[in-house]
């Protein structure tokens, strides 16, 4: 090989590198800093881990107001019934 095919072959190579480098470059400064990044993640992980439980603990709590919703309806139905037999048994008296 001659010097000027290896001196253009080193050209393109450093050439290649500095693109190279612009957009490994570009993507540190769109990505951030790597350990900032990792704490955010692991900050939303735990705020996520958080939040599940917080829904687990609602929807527990939903259910459990809901039978007792349920017992209550129950018991005014059964109260109302009453004081309608009640006041039929006035009305009759």
């Amino acid at each position: 090989m001659s010097m000027s095919v290896i001196e253009t072959s080193a050209t393109r190579l450093d050439q290649a590198l500095r693109r190279l480098e612009s957009v490994v470059d570009g993507l540190f400064e769109r990505s951030g800093d790597p350990v900032l990044l990792r704490q955010e993640l692991t900050a939303m992980m735990e705020d996520r881990a958080r939040l599940a439980e917080q829904l687990d603990e609602s929807l527990a709590r939903e259910k459990e107001l809901q039978t007792l919703a349920d017992e209550a309806s129950e018991a005014l139905g059964a109260a109302i019934a009453e004081v309608r037999a009640a006041l039929g048994r006035e009305g009759q008296g």
